[in-house]
């Protein structure tokens, strides 16, 4: 089955409003030619009203980095799937980052997730193994736990509108990146891990991005993996030309995925 890319930049607390500006009037000459694969920014909250007018003239995806899952109420300084919605069509959810820095549970994540489903939008779950989870030889069960979790109570018609983000912890933002062979072996895995839980209509929907390091110089060797269907690219997509670089690297690796 043919199904493009999703090349997917998390500016994560970069950029303000003038600099999204700016990003988004420079990267739109650079898409002529059309980019083939799905383009997708998450700016920083307080960027978001600004990508998306700025986007009105671009045409590319646009997603939020974190939603409460409430509709509305007294949760100062939260955001609901309600007033993303009239801004994105994905939201991150289970980053690395909320994880370890703000101690999210996989529960607070699951019901995230499900929080998104009910309003429409798509979640992009990420999940990935610290260092340390690593060298102790638990990668799978890390994994396979955060899976478990993060999609528990998922149908197979939501599991379709769900995108999935493996992260190694130790390979953001430290210029570290797996290799391409250790990449491949994770996605296979989290799609095998699918295969025996949905169904393969609702599985072969599903996109299983990298998000470790992306960037110019590996993307092609990342991206031509059998199992890997787009990055989450951090650093690498704050550039336009190196975002869109990355975009057409992926659009000229011809596979079935």
């Amino acid at each position: 089955m043919k199904k493009r890319f999703l090349i997917a930049g998390n500016w994560k607390m970069n950029k303000t409003v003038a600099e999204t500006r700016a990003f988004f009037k420079t990267l739109q000459p650079l898409l002529t030619p059309t980019v083939r694969s799905e383009l997708l920014i998450c700016p920083s909250l307080v960027s978001l009203a600004a990508a998306f007018e700025a986007n009105a003239s671009v045409g590319i995806s646009l997603g939020a980095q974190n939603v409460y899952p409430k509709d509305s109420g007294a949760f100062t300084g939260e955001v609901s799937p309600l007033m993303l919605k009239e801004f994105v069509s994905y939201v991150l959810v289970g980053h690395s980052e909320r994880r370890t820095l703000l101690h999210e549970s996989d529960a607070f994540i699951n019901e995230k997730l499900h929080a998104l489903l009910a309003t429409g939008l798509k979640p992009v779950l990420c999940v990935g193994e610290t260092l340390a989870e690593r060298k102790e030889g638990r990668v799978f069960d890390v994994i396979a736990c955060e899976l478990e979790a993060g999609l528990k109570g998922v149908t197979n018609e939501q599991l379709s509108q769900v995108t999935i983000a493996y992260e190694p912890i130790w390979a953001i933002g430290t210029g570290e990146t797996a290799t391409p062979e250790t990449a491949e072996e994770m996605h296979a895995f989290m799609h095998d891990w699918l295969t025996k839980r949905f169904e393969i209509s609702s599985v072969s929907k599903v996109r299983l991005l990298y998000g470790g390091s992306l960037k110019v110089d590996n993307a092609k060797q990342l991206l031509s993996q059998p199992h890997i269907d787009g990055g989450l690219i951090g650093g690498a997509s704050l550039k336009a030309d190196s975002f869109v670089e990355i975009a057409r690297i992926a659009d000229g690796i011809e596979k079935d995925i």
